[in-house]
């Protein structure tokens, strides 16, 4: 498994927990506003460190770190992840993941394991513009259909999200985002920012802060738990 990243210290990408995060290299998707290029193209791709230098990092943190969170990249597009993640549970940490949700098998399997504790979704917008959002000329949607609706029947801790984009994101498609993924525990609006290392920002842009609030408000009518990140 490729790993190009770790923070050692976060409070906020395992909400309410003291964790980690790791980065691995490699994504099956090309969305335009991703704010990581280094994660996602195969010629960028950082060699930061291996699986078993986070191990052994993890190894010293115990009773210090309360979980980890597996972030990318996409996690789930490598073959090993179900064995790092079990080692990673084997110390007894939390693991939160995130995902694309275009692997709903392994995402299942490790979900029926208990090799995840939560796990955060992307939905990237409302399906008739999913191809478009994750910058690839036809996307099946069924994959992640599959992820959606296993996460839906509640047997994970889970939340969906959205980053929200001008250019690529109105009311009308977030409202589409939001009927698709209807009956959601969590749903959170997570405002673009310009990260500079941004895959393709031409023609994108942010919604400000009243701006998000608003489309927040109008989803709310659909998801009431819906709420606003990054603003």
């Amino acid at each position: 498994m490729l790993v190009s990243g770790l923070q050692k210290l976060t409070l906020l990408d395992y909400p309410g927990k003291v964790a980690c995060t790791v980065f691995t290299g490699g994504c099956n998707f090309r969305c335009p506003f991703c704010h990581n290029s280094a994660l996602v193209l195969p010629d960028q791709l950082a060699h930061d460190s291996s699986a078993e230098q986070v191990l052994a990092f993890l190894r010293k943190r115990v009773g210090v770190l309360d979980g980890v969170a597996v972030t990318g990249g996409e996690p789930l597009l490598h073959p090993d992840i179900a064995d790092f993640l079990k080692e990673i549970k084997a110390m007894g940490f939390l693991v939160k993941l995130d995902t694309n949700g275009s692997f709903p098998d392994r995402l299942i399997g490790i979900v029926e394991a208990g090799l995840a504790d939560r796990v955060a979704m992307d939905v990237k917008n409302a399906p008739a513009l999913y191809a478009k959002t994750v910058g690839l000329e036809c996307f099946d949607l069924k994959s992640v259909t599959k992820s959606k609706d296993f996460l839906l029947e509640g047997r994970v801790d889970y939340e969906f999200r959205t980053t929200v984009v001008k250019g690529l994101h109105t009311e009308e498609s977030l409202l589409a985002a939001a009927e698709w993924i209807r009956g959601a525990r969590e749903y959170y609006l997570q405002q673009y920012k310009d990260s500079g290392a941004i895959l393709d920002a031409e023609g994108l842009g942010a919604f400000d802060a009243d701006e998000m609030h608003r489309l927040a408000d109008a989803v709310r009518e659909i998801i009431p738990t819906v709420e606003v990140r990054g603003v």
